[in-house]
């Protein structure tokens, strides 16, 4: 992509396909799976971070989903965070998460978990989340450990 990483960024609601490039560049850059189950769920929200001209330069989905390591009333996952390398380090990532955890609250989500690659977990951590498990390989994608943040009372 070609953008102007200094830019001021807005993050807004986007539809699945939107996310998807980014997921295939970011995420999946040997192949693989960028549509999931749930993707088109009225539940499921994605968003997308775009620079002043509109490109699209970071993507998340959040979904109601029961967390595998904590038991919670309303939890959801966060899935498919991409950033475009000309970006990271620029707050996108954090207006991303941010902006998502707000949303989940105001929905009524008490957790948010994720299974984040090893090299981003100290992101993540940054923005609140714990880990919660071992690493473990996620085939053709690398290695992972579980993470949860709580949202009693965070984003409300």
């Amino acid at each position: 992509m070609t953008s102007d990483a200094r830019a001021p960024l807005t993050v807004d609601e986007a539809t699945a396909e939107v996310t998807y490039a980014l997921r295939g560049a970011v995420l999946r850059p040997n192949g693989g799976e960028i549509t999931w189950a749930g993707d088109e769920d009225p539940a499921t929200f994605h968003l997308a971070a775009r620079t002043a001209d509109g490109a699209v330069v970071g993507v998340v989905r959040f979904s109601p989903a029961p967390c595998p390591w904590r038991s919670a009333a309303a939890p959801w996952q966060l899935r498919g965070m991409a950033t475009d390398a000309t970006v990271r380090g620029t707050g996108a990532g954090r207006a991303l998460v941010v902006d998502g955890l707000a949303r989940v609250a105001d929905r009524g989500g008490d957790l948010v978990w994720c299974d984040a690659r090893v090299a981003a977990a100290g992101f993540y951590e940054r923005m609140g989340f714990t880990v919660v498990t071992e690493e473990f390989d996620k085939p053709g994608i690398g290695p992972h450990v579980g993470m949860v943040t709580n949202l009693s009372g965070q984003y409300t």
